[in-house]
């Protein structure tokens, strides 16, 4: 009987093996994606880059955005049992740096997408360059209308900041609805973020019954503003929108001041300017000035927790307006990473390009810390939440921005 019984085993064992050495090995992935796939080998990590100004006078615009990212980073930890790797390049916030930045990140096979850029000018550029190479670019910060417009859209771009065509007219709004000002004057850079922001806020606010009386422009590296603001002055503005960015815009408040019949005009900034930097910049002129920006009391209730870690992090308060969205923006490529990666047996992980950016888009009801995202067929991916605040101090130190009684500066409208 035991001898059987072995015997038995013995068999049992040898057919075993048999079958196993017959049935087929996994077949080793092919990439069928028309754009490409990116393979990452066990423990490697997956490869997301930035696209974002960090150094010069407009560096708090893209450390803010950086930041937001780094902190999605650390609450993500891993996808796929990876680690996650950030790295980067300067955009300058100028064409030629955003060109240059995409040239070397779309040369880097290993880069999955890319959160990027800071200013839109960089995006006309960049994202064209990153397109062909078969990344997704998401911009955190880029707010200029015709980035995502059915006409100018390119394939590989999307963005979880607002579009201009809303913050302008919230800023218009503000100033004829909520302030009574009938003659407005505004001043551009010749950036695409500024043109086109002026251009939004002046078409509402003659539409709302207002008059628009001088529509000048000033280069980004001038420093004597005098020549401009003396034209504007003829005109007898009661209030100056200047969406431009923190050297020029500093120049222009300040030397506001000492142009004769300016000295209580009121003026008004926006995003690109909404920072600690720009009080420094700016310094005394500053006080008691207007900026359209994110709200950042009507964010998701994920933001509090965001700014307690925000500030164990780094020890101070986000620099600039920009911080979630970039969080959000992170938020968004992992969640559509986890819905399109392959994984082997051997631990290799596969995403494929087109699949990646088709679940980008796809993006719908996502709960962010800015609100609830959902893209569109051209990008435009925000929950836009706009705000009127008010400079109520210039020290930079002050910074605080929000809607309770010591913020600085502080939400007024809605």
């Amino acid at each position: 009987m035991f001898k059987l019984r072995f015997s038995l085993l013995i068999g049992m064992g040898s057919l075993g093996v048999l079958l196993a050495a017959c049935t087929p090995a996994a077949a080793p992935f092919v990439c069928a994606d028309k754009i490409g796939c990116v393979d990452i080998a066990p423990g490697k990590p997956v490869h997301i880059a930035y696209a974002m100004v960090v150094v010069g006078p407009d560096a708090t615009l893209g450390i803010d955005s950086m930041r937001g990212v780094e902190i999605a980073i650390d609450d993500k930890k891993m996808l796929f049992d990876h680690p996650i790797e950030l790295t980067g390049e300067d955009t300058g916030c100028n064409p030629e740096g955003g060109q240059a930045a995409a040239q070397k990140l779309a040369a880097d096979k290993t880069i999955v997408a890319v959160v990027g850029t800071s200013c839109s000018s960089e995006a006309r550029v960049a994202a064209p360059i990153l397109t062909d190479a078969g990344m997704t670019l998401i911009s955190a910060s880029n707010t200029a209308p015709d980035l995502t417009s059915a006409a100018k859209h390119v394939a590989g771009y999307m963005r979880t900041a607002h579009n201009d065509e809303i913050q302008g007219a919230v800023a218009a709004e503000f100033a004829y609805n909520g302030k009574g000002i009938k003659r407005a004057a505004t001043i551009h850079d010749g950036s695409l973020y500024a043109q086109s922001l002026q251009a939004v806020f002046a078409k509402r606010f003659v539409e709302l019954g207002g008059e628009i009386v001088a529509q000048e422009a000033v280069g980004p590296t001038d420093t004597d503003m005098r020549p401009v603001l003396t034209n504007i002055a003829a005109a007898k503005p009661e209030l100056i929108y200047l969406p431009i960015f923190t050297a020029a815009g500093g120049f222009v408040t300040s030397q506001s001041k000492e142009v004769p019949g300016l000295e209580t005009v009121k003026l008004m900034g926006a995003d690109g300017i909404f920072s600690p930097d720009f009080l420094k910049a700016a310094g005394a002129a500053a006080m008691g000035m207007y900026h359209s920006s994110p709200d950042f009391s009507a964010f998701a209730s994920g933001y509090a927790a965001f700014l307690d870690k925000h500030q164990k992090k780094y020890g101070e308060k986000p620099l600039s307006a920009f911080h979630a969205h970039g969080y959000d923006a992170a938020s968004i490529i992992f969640a559509a990473m986890e819905k399109v990666g392959v994984k082997d047996a051997d631990g290799t992980l596969h995403i494929g390009r087109q699949a990646l950016r088709d679940a980008m888009f796809a993006t719908k009801g996502f709960q962010g810390i800015t609100g609830t995202l959902t893209c569109t067929p051209t990008g435009d991916c925000s929950d836009p939440k706009i705000a009127v605040y008010e400079m109520m101090s210039t020290d930079p130190a002050s910074w605080n921005p929000g809607a309770a009684a010591d913020s600085n500066p502080k939400k007024i409208y809605p």
